[in-house]
């Protein structure tokens, strides 16, 4: 099985490990060949560190994510540091912040309009569930009534190391695809109509992986490093 290598934190560090390898063995039913393999690997390694977000915020927790990009945390250091204002131009939409049904349609057509292989990730209470207006007339309960989801970041708003490390378990998760036969492949009319991407087609619509804690010692090291950085 494979067991992606996240710097700073070993593999079993990581929340959701079994969930996580119950993905890897669904995606690599049936093998592979050593050639596509590893073809595979140098790709998902190169998509996984280069991971493209589209500007995407809709209120408080897109401040959270703004603090991600700063000097404190810099997510430079994983790969994250480009973020796009086109979709055509990005491979991920962090949603981050409160979707309504207004705004519904158009992050649909954001979505649908990224190239694929495309991930979404759900930041705050408000993308997942609605958050404090799930009862309201006008707020979507969660996104993934809309898109599928790949990453759950629970909070009101999450911290920032929450995000980071929801964005390490997204690339756990692009460094176990696989990218020959899977994702890569021009939909049919049939696909087209469900309205879904080709990983969620491939994998039978992902299921998504959740923060529910970020480790003490990725909490601890970050504080050192800005201890040592004064």
């Amino acid at each position: 099985m494979k067991k992606p290598k996240i710097k700073s934190i070993p593999y079993e560090e990581f929340n959701d490990n079994e969930g996580f390898e119950k993905l890897v063995e669904e995606l690599n039913e049936g093998g592979t060949n050593v050639i596509v393999g590893s073809l595979d690997k140098l790709i998902n390694w190169g998509r996984a560190n280069s991971l493209w977000s589209l500007t995407f915020a809709t209120s408080c927790c897109g401040i959270e994510f703004m603090s991600v990009g700063c000097a404190r945390y810099d997510f430079a250091r994983f790969g994250f540091e480009v973020t796009r204002n086109s979709p055509r131009q990005a491979d991920l939409i962090m949603c981050a912040g409160t979707i309504t049904h207004k705004m519904a349609p158009v992050f649909k057509r954001l979505y649908d309009e990224m190239a694929e292989p495309k991930y979404v990730i759900a930041v705050g209470g408000c993308a997942i569930s609605g958050g404090p207006f799930k009862s309201s007339y006008h707020v979507v309960k969660g996104i993934e009534e809309i898109v599928p989801v790949d990453v759950f970041i629970p909070g009101c708003p999450p911290r920032p190391e929450a995000i980071m490390y929801g964005m390490m378990q997204l690339q756990r998760k692009v460094k176990a695809e696989k990218f020959f036969g899977g994702a890569n492949h021009k939909q049919n009319k049939e696909e087209r109509e469900l309205g879904l991407s080709n990983e969620a087609i491939v994998s039978g619509w992902k299921s998504p992986m959740v923060v529910t804690d970020v480790p003490e010692e990725f909490v601890n090291e970050l504080k050192k490093e800005k201890e040592e950085t004064k």
